[in-house]
């Protein structure tokens, strides 16, 4: 079984999550790389892209529509849990599939000590990690920068010691919510990835109220307005040209400004009984999955 998930450039905290909480919950030696059998877990990555041969296994994946939606009735895909019920919607599944995402599991895995003296910290997107201008509005904000393309222990470890987490990446949310620190989410710059929010926040019951954040440079500004990427040509030109620099200058300052308000405001958290329920049938479908696929399988 080969263990699938989204690598990009720079890593995403998100995605990264699969390399490092997994084997902490199943047997050794559980994954291989045979193509044959795809193990595909946390992100949003139940897409059509995989080979119509390959069984896939999907252990807490969503549905995030940004591809065109697979035949998940053809026979080849074994769904043991999906992140929420926006997913079992869009794919014509059971509503009981529709659990959490995968990444409540780390409440059962050895963690990070907290970092230590960190009041409100926030993370962008990790695409925002180029777009954006978010390390120097952090500073200018006195709120701390969690750079999403760190190692998962690192960003696991300050999102633990955060009294305050805002967020525009939505794994910022799930882990903060999890490890029970309270979170802020606010509208991601580009609206492709906004659908997801709601899948796994209706799993929890939470009413996720996301927020407004003023975009931290022109880039983004676009990207926000437009719902383009914010990297053509000609607004790359724009953006880098010397007529640009007090405008970014600008949004950098009001965007810091943004980051202070939302401090202020009542964060949100989904109640205990809600993360209990869910971490406990999460842990049900993943003991199957080991009694399916593991040493000795159920499944043949």
């Amino acid at each position: 079984m080969k263990l699938t998930y989204f690598q990009g450039d720079p890593p995403n905290f998100g995605d990264e999550l699969n390399a490092t909480m997994w084997q902490h919950l199943l047997p050794e030696n559980f994954f291989d790389h045979d193509p044959s059998v795809l193990f595909i877990g946390i992100g949003s990555v139940i897409q059509h892209i995989y080979p119509k041969e390959a069984r896939k296994i999907v252990v807490g994946s969503g549905y995030g529509g940004y591809t065109r939606k697979p035949d998940v009735h053809d026979g080849s895909w074994d769904f043991h849990f999906v992140r929420g019920p926006q997913t079992t919607e869009a794919l014509g599944l059971s509503p009981d599939l529709a659990i959490a995402d995968a990444a409540i599991l780390l409440r059962e895995t050895p963690l990070p000590a907290p970092a230590m003296g960190i009041k409100t910290a926030f993370m962008p997107h990790f695409e925002s990690l180029e777009r954006g201008n978010w390390k120097a509005a952090c500073a200018l904000a006195g709120v701390k920068f969690i750079d999403p393309s760190h190692h998962p222990d690192k960003v696991i470890a300050q999102v633990r010691g955060a009294e305050l987490l805002i967020t525009e990446a939505m794994h910022g949310a799930i882990v903060a919510d999890a490890l029970r620190t309270p979170w802020i989410g606010v509208r991601a710059m580009h609206h492709v990835h906004r659908f997801k929010w709601h899948d796994w926040a209706d799993a929890l019951n939470i009413d996720y109220r996301p927020q407004f954040l003023f975009p931290s440079n022109i880039r983004e500004g676009w990207a926000m307005t437009t719902g383009r990427w914010g990297s053509g040509p000609k607004i790359m030109a724009v953006a880098k040209s010397p007529l640009a620099r007090p405008f970014n200058g600008a949004c950098t300052h009001l965007a810091a400004r943004s980051l202070q308000k939302l401090a202020k405001i009542e964060p949100q958290l989904s109640r205990d009984s809600e993360i209990d329920r869910a971490t406990d049938r999460a842990m049900t479908a993943v003991k199957k999955l080991i009694d399916d696929y593991g040493p000795n399988p159920s499944f043949a």
